[in-house]
């Protein structure tokens, strides 16, 4: 099976490498253009650049489809299908004509929930129990194609963006192969999206990492877990911003205003609404490593009745 292969990120590595094996062929894979990186902004490659070239696969970086010249190469091929993971850029009606099969999405939930750019970071925050991943068949609106194949897993209490999204990776790399192999004989059968159980997950921003420390500490350690390795659920303390690595809700109430932080057995206690606290497993000052809860706690020397800035971090 011919293949064009659309996908930027670490978690379409897997489904790439996946379909390098018979009987599927890649011809071609898109993939966004390099970014610079780091403190002397050289140019880094997206990690699906990374793993293709690896493997022998030629490479495309477009940085628009509007471009003429970008579908006059395109119509040079005629694949069997597209399948798209994680690419970061809307495909044109034209591009998604171009295959006999379509083009096949992977998408980090279970669709109709939380269509959007960050699925996983969203079902985590608003304390889904369950999430997935889906296959489907891409049309013009955002992740709203007829569904091919979902497959379930469970969302940890340990789980942060990370871990569950390398999991869905793997699991969604079996599934694509799954739905190719069953697509090209016919033997799945679309099935259109219930739109009114549709829910949106947003791309994230760096302000959606600020902690608000009226909401309960459940929220906040969802949050928390929900927002690593980014943006991070971040604060400021002392003038100085400060991330949140790591948290657990405490037993008990936790008296005092919201953002009040205090020493608590030994360990860093911050109040949050509702009269719940959180502790402070891990985390990082500006310009400072990460540390425990306990460490930041014996190097700061806590003051009553000291509290998180309220200014942006």
């Amino acid at each position: 099976m011919k293949l064009i292969f659309c996908g930027t990120p670490q978690f379409a590595v897997p489904t790439l490498l996946r379909l390098t094996r018979p009987p599927f062929h890649i011809e071609l894979v898109l993939t966004n253009p390099d970014e610079p990186s780091g403190r002397g902004h050289a140019l880094k490659a997206p990690p699906v650049k990374q793993a293709a070239l690896d493997a022998g696969l030629a490479v495309f970086q477009p940085h628009r489809f509007k471009v003429p010249l970008t579908r006059a190469f395109l119509n040079h091929y005629r694949p069997d299908a597209i399948v798209v993971v994680a690419y970061g850029h809307i495909i044109p009606g034209w591009m998604i004509e171009l295959p006999r099969l379509g083009c096949i999405n992977l998408h980090a939930s279970l669709l109709p929930k939380y269509r959007g750019a960050a699925p996983v970071p969203w079902a985590i925050i608003r304390g889904e129990r369950v999430t997935g991943v889906t296959t489907m068949k891409i049309d013009p609106g955002l992740d709203t194609g007829d569904i091919l194949l979902q497959h379930e897993t469970p969302i940890d209490a340990e789980d942060t963006t990370e871990t569950l999204l390398d999991r869905l990776s793997v699991a969604g790399a079996e599934l694509m192969v799954q739905t190719l192999h069953a697509l090209s004989p016919g033997h799945i059968q679309p099935r259109p999206q219930d739109s009114s159980q549709a829910t949106v997950a947003p791309m994230l921003k760096k302000e959606d990492g600020r902690i608000d420390w009226t909401l309960d500490a459940v929220e906040i350690e969802r949050r928390v877990r929900g927002l690593s390795p980014w943006p991070g659920a971040h604060t400021s303390f002392r003038g100085k911003g400060l991330q949140l690595w790591k948290a657990a809700v405490a037993a008990g109430i936790a008296e005092g205003e919201p953002g009040t932080l205090r020493a608590h057995a030994g360990k860093p206690l911050a109040v949050c609404g509702h009269g719940t606290g959180l502790e402070l497993v891990e985390v990082q000052a500006e310009g400072r490593r990460r540390v425990s809860g306990a460490d930041f706690l014996n190097g700061v020397r806590l003051q009553p009745g000291e509290k998180f800035d309220t200014t942006a971090a």
